[in-house]
């Protein structure tokens, strides 16, 4: 008899849902900051448990706004339309820009 067979498994585990799925507001958001704003850079972040695939679109001034696209697919084709580069937080990590922009802006981490 093994460690875990005595361990009761569950009949039918319910899958974790998202919070929330992307919405045209989430890309419409994104394509208003970079066009409202110049340098600015996309930092894709995979898909979670929690969370949807989301966009770090970072300034360049390390202003952001962080917004769910759906897909990875759906970020690369808007960072394509506006010219944008888009990179892999989990490899490149976020600029020390955006770091800054936070030290700086205090009342923006109470939201």
């Amino acid at each position: 008899m093994g460690w875990f067979s005595r361990r009761p498994r569950a009949a039918d585990p319910t899958p974790t849902k998202l919070d929330r799925e992307a919405t045209g507001e989430d890309l419409a958001a994104l394509e208003a900051f970079v066009t409202s704003r110049r340098g600015v850079e996309f930092y894709l972040e995979p898909e979670t448990t929690a969370t949807d695939t989301t966009v770090v679109a970072i300034a360049h001034d390390g202003e952001w706004i962080r917004r769910r696209t759906g897909s990875p697919r759906a970020a690369a084709k808007l960072a394509n339309r506006h010219a944008v580069p888009l990179y892999e937080a989990a490899r490149t990590g976020y600029p020390a820009r955006m770091r800054a922009w936070n030290r700086a802006h205090p009342e923006r981490r109470a939201r």
